[in-house]
């Protein structure tokens, strides 16, 4: 779902939100995937906009996600009890009321983002309804080690981002290596609009294992959707056996 982000508002947001929410599930979509931060944009501005683990962006993704009935993702700033600095938390929420976080592994030094949000040091696969998947958040995808470390047991990378548009072509071409070089979908959603005087182009995207868009998105609001099946990562897999040579 690649949206607009009202900055630093996250009742805006989920207003925003909402409908879109409600049209995804109408569709049929069972997983779907909001960009980083996607209730108050990228701030660095932790101690203002940082939230606890039960706070208002984590409650709407859970109530969102069983009133719809489906798999609802996306990351907030999160504090977490007893840590120096919050994190930037990705949070996946199942229909039945199970959750589960993955804590970005590299926060952006460019921007500063290591002085504000700490670093997360675990990899989080979770199967959704069958397929494998491994959640990412924005700048991890320039760790080519992370996804191929996590390869041998998904199906599907998703990575929610705020990725700026003066390098959207770093964006396009990540997305695409990461399915390459390990023969697994990618979902790759971003933002669209301005944030604290950035442009964001979309580009969000759903790659399949030979590194085929499936479906892509310009520079608007967008839904996208797009069907995964894990046996076509096996038969992928099977056919050109690249995980099996791989050291390291």
């Amino acid at each position: 779902m690649q949206s607009e982000i009202v900055w630093e508002d996250p009742p805006a947001n989920f207003a925003r939100l909402e409908p879109r929410l409600a049209e995804a599930a109408a569709l049929g979509a069972r997983l779907v995937v909001l960009p980083e931060m996607f209730a108050c944009g990228f701030s660095m501005a932790a101690a203002r906009v940082a939230e606890p683990p039960d706070g208002p962006s984590a409650s709407f993704l859970s109530e969102a996600a069983a009133r719809h009935g489906l798999w609802l993702c996306g990351s907030l700033p999160e504090l977490r009890p007893g840590a120096p600095r919050p994190f930037n938390t990705l949070l996946l929420c199942a229909p039945d009321g199970r959750l589960w976080r993955y804590r970005k592994r590299h926060p952006f030094s460019y921007a500063g983002e290591h002085l504000h949000y700490g670093a997360g040091d675990e990899l989080l696969t979770v199967d959704v309804e069958g397929l494998r998947c491994t959640f990412f958040i924005c700048y991890d995808l320039r760790f080519a080690d992370c996804f191929w470390a996590a390869a041998r047991q998904t199906d599907a990378y998703v990575v929610v981002a705020n990725w700026p548009a003066r390098r959207r072509a770093h964006w396009q071409a990540l997305l695409r290596a990461r399915a390459i070089e390990n023969l697994a979908y990618v979902v790759g959603v971003n933002r669209v609009g301005q944030g604290d005087g950035l442009d964001y182009a979309g580009d969000s995207c759903v790659i399949d294992p030979w590194g085929e868009a499936l479906a892509a998105a310009a520079g608007q609001e967008t839904l996208l959707l797009a069907e995964l099946d894990p046996r076509v990562v096996r038969e992928a897999r099977e056919t050109f056996p690249v995980l099996n040579d791989r050291r390291g």
